[in-house]
């Protein structure tokens, strides 16, 4: 753990939310001693609500190494992330994370993931946000099709 990634982190969190970018959150991906990509937290600027800082860091270091996977690198993260960072986290194949106010802090200050969290264990007919299963069988038949695709072109 580098403390000076992890300072980074949080005044990318403050510089943001200074310039009202977004939410006072920060994430700095790093391999070794390389900053491989760097985001604040842009949701209300950008009016996405998937632009967290985490998910923007993961996106610029994905495309600086051009690769999907972020092995052998780790994340620095002014806050404990949210549901949907942390799957990114999982899917980026980072190495670690690290991480500096907790998601307790986080709720604190108006940011509460918990109901996210509580829905997650939920069988998807039992979600507050309604889901209809339609046309397994089409969309089956395009994931099949994927077994037929270049290993290289697999993840």
């Amino acid at each position: 753990m580098n403390p000076i990634f992890m300072r980074h982190a949080i005044e990318l969190a403050r510089s943001g939310m200074s310039a009202g970018l977004g939410g006072p959150f920060g994430a700095v991906i790093v391999r070794g001693d390389e900053i491989l990509g760097e985001a604040c937290n842009q949701v209300t600027s950008s009016c996405d609500p998937t632009a967290h800082a985490e998910v923007g860091a993961i996106r610029r270091a994905c495309q600086r190494v051009s690769n999907h996977s972020l092995a052998g690198a780790e994340i620095y993260s002014s806050c404990e992330p949210c549901p949907m960072c942390l799957s990114a986290i999982y899917w980026a194949r980072l190495d670690r994370l690290y991480f500096a106010a907790t998601r307790a802090d986080a709720a604190a200050i108006g940011f509460d993931d918990a109901h996210i969290y509580a829905e997650l264990t939920l069988h998807p007919d039992q979600r507050g946000l309604r889901a209809v299963q339609v046309l397994q069988g089409e969309a089956a038949l395009v994931m099949q099709a994927w077994n037929g695709m270049p290993s290289d072109r697999r993840y």
